[in-house]
Formats: C-alpha cells, sequence, structure tokens
C-alpha cells in the first residue's frame, strides 16, 4: 500500500477502546456500543463481527465514499467478512492469503509468542475451516516468501484496473467518435 496511492485500507468501526497512539478515523471509528447497535440495526454495516468482547464492521457508506473517490479499497477479512463484502459490492475482488502450510502456520503463530495454548488452538481450528473457502473466491496468494507473495498481490490490483470494464469507459470517446 505504500507504494500504490490508489489503494486505502478500510477504516471499521469499533466499540473497543482506543489504544496509544490509535487515532479516530485513521485507524478505526470508535463508538460506543450502542452507536454500534444502531448502525448495524439500520442496516449501515457491509459486515461485522464481534470478537473478544467487541464490535468490528465497515459502513457501506464510507466503502462507496472511497470507491467513488477513485480509490480501490483493500480488507483484511475472515470468510465470512468476505462474503458479506462480496453480497453488498459485487463488484469485490476477493483474494485468499495462505500460508505454504498449516505446519507453517503455527509456526508463525507461535513465533509471535503473544497468544496463549488456547488463542492458538482457536486460530489453527478456524484455519482450517476457512480454507474450505478458497473456491469462493477470485485469486489464491501463498505466502511462502513475502517478496512473491507482494509481487503476486501488486500483479492481481494491476490485472484487476486493467480489466475492459475498468479502463474502457475513460477511453472510449477517444476511438468511437
Amino acid at each position: 500500500m505504500d507504494e500504490d496511492a490508489g489503494l486505502r485500507f478500510s477504516i471499521s468501526y469499533t466499540t473497543r477502546p482506543p489504544r496509544p497512539g490509535e487515532v479516530d478515523g485513521v485507524d478505526y471509528f470508535f463508538v460506543s456500543p450502542e452507536e454500534f447497535q444502531r448502525l448495524q440495526a439500520k442496516g449501515a454495516m457491509a459486515e461485522y463481527v464481534e470478537q473478544f468482547g467487541y464490535w468490528y464492521g465497515t459502513a457501506k457508506a464510507w466503502i462507496s465514499q472511497t470507491l467513488a473517490a477513485g480509490y480501490d479499497v483493500v480488507f483484511d477479512l475472515d470468510t465470512r467478512g468476505a462474503r458479506a463484502i462480496r453480497d453488498h459490492f459485487p463488484q469485490a475482488v476477493l483474494i485468499f492469503i495462505l500460508p505454504p502450510s498449516l505446519e507453517e502456520l503455527e509456526r508463525r503463530l507461535r513465533k509471535r509468542g503473544d497468544i496463549s495454548a488456547e488463542e492458538l488452538n482457536r486460530r489453527l481450528r478456524q484455519g482450517r475451516e476457512e480454507i474450505r473457502e478458497v473456491p469462493r473466491y477470485d485469486f489464491l496468494v501463498v505466502n511462502d516468501t513475502f517478496e512473491q507473495a507482494l509481487g503476486q498481490l501488486k500483479a492481481i490490483v494491476t490485472a484487476c484496473r486493467l480489466r475492459v470494464s475498468q479502463v474502457w469507459r475513460e477511453i472510449a470517446s477517444r476511438y468511437l467518435s
């Protein structure tokens, strides 16, 4: 994202308090549980989830405004969230990023050193379940080496931006006069 000014990372709403250094409207939109429930009830969220006692979700209006401003929006979602985004934004391109193996996923999670054995097992179980969703996605990137995975992600973004549906309306008048 640092190399592509046309990408914006999604900014989610959350009911959790800000961590030191986090800025409202930059890192998250920090709201009360009551405000989040109000947004949810009126159908304002494209996707939402409760994790660790807090709610997280992305507003449809924020996504639409960001797209209308000419940006592509990047999300980091579980498979349920990805399905919800695709339901609301059928043009969404879904990329599933896999570790080279489940053993490597476990090694990477252990290396972080900040999760309990219970949380590790939960994440591994969730990872196995989510892998079943791969056929629903448009692209698959195996994150064996960072450089290779990054190159593949850049190629996907470039290819998607070159689709006729993206380019032709901008340049058709040059050829159809």
